[in-house]
């Protein structure tokens, strides 16, 4: 364990490297010019060259992306290029929203997917299952710009059960949850039916129910506990993709976390704050990516992390 450990964590050195080289370039492609933004398109010519000059914006990019790299290693992102405000401050007001939304939309995921999938298992194709895979294809198949709006009208318009917008209280969290947590749901709901199908087929299985075990007991107890291997993969992965499903979230529901503020560097051409943004949410997915792969070895002792 502990040598995969260390092995995980010196892998790390050039996937990090990758990605912030990547999120570098990707973010100076974005067509525009924050000088034009900040100053205007009518601003003097002298204006603009001591302000393009100032941001470091006249130096050639690799020179640009050096400094970016130093100083990223001493822990500092920066500062906005709109309001000079430390990138890392912004980061430390807005990321805590941002998670509180993601872990809460994980959460939704796991209480309805799951159990979904493990009814329309044990009722394998009934109307149960036809009913929770119903469920599944239009929780892939409604976007989160619709469903949002669509759930705003209904439960908050229509019925005033929910707030609007905004984080004023738990009622807030929701709505934008719910938005943000189907679509995981109906993947989970999906991927625990076809795993328990497949291990209720296992010979271990078919061995416990010849010792006289009950079929609930057969199927809770060794059938569901193998069956949930791979969607603890599938959790790991998708929680990555829950902070970056974020950004459509938080627009809607004018949730204050990093969606909202890397949306309005990316209209501003806030290079920093965007960059920051981006790291963030890479950085946090890479730790995920790791805890997972050590519950996973350690939910089933069969993986051998050291011969990996």
């Amino acid at each position: 364990m502990r040598r995969y450990l260390f092995r995980r964590l010196l892998l790390l050195i050039p996937t990090l490297y990758f990605v912030v080289s990547l999120v570098f370039l990707l973010i100076h492609l974005i067509p525009g010019d924050p000088v034009d933004f900040i100053l205007g398109e009518r601003a003097m010519a002298a204006d603009r060259e001591r302000l393009t000059h100032e941001l470091k914006l006249d130096q050639p990019l690799w020179e640009q992306h050096v400094s970016f790299v130093k100083e990223l290693l001493r822990g500092d992102l920066g500062r906005s290029l709109y309001d000079h405000r430390s990138v890392s401050g912004l980061l430390r007001e807005k990321f805590p929203a941002t998670f509180k939304l993601a872990v809460a939309a994980m959460f939704v995921a796991l209480a309805i997917g799951i159990p979904f999938g493990l009814i329309a298992a044990i009722w394998k194709d009934g109307g149960v299952d036809h009913s929770a895979m119903l469920f599944a294809l239009l929780g892939i198949s409604i976007p989160h710009f619709y469903l949002g709006p669509l759930l705003i009208l209904i439960f908050s318009i229509h019925f005033g059960w929910f707030p609007v917008a905004g984080d004023e209280a738990w009622l807030s969290l929701v709505l934008p949850a719910f938005t943000l947590g189907t679509a995981l749901a109906a993947i989970l709901s999906r991927m625990t039916r076809a795993a328990m199908l497949e291990v209720m087929r296992a010979d271990y299985v078919r061995t416990a129910r010849a010792k006289g075990l009950s079929e609930w007991r057969v199927r809770l107890k060794h059938a569901f506990r193998s069956a949930l291997l791979p969607v603890v993969t599938i959790v790991g992965l998708q929680f990555g993709a829950l902070l970056a499903g974020t950004v459509v979230t938080e627009k809607i529901f004018n949730w204050p976390g990093i969606g909202s503020l890397m949306l309005g560097g990316i209209e501003r051409r806030d290079y920093p704050v965007v960059q920051g943004c981006v790291l963030t949410i890479a950085f946090t997915f890479i730790a995920v990516n790791l805890l997972t792969d050590l519950f996973y070895a350690w939910l089933d002792p069969r993986v051998k992390l050291g011969r990996e």
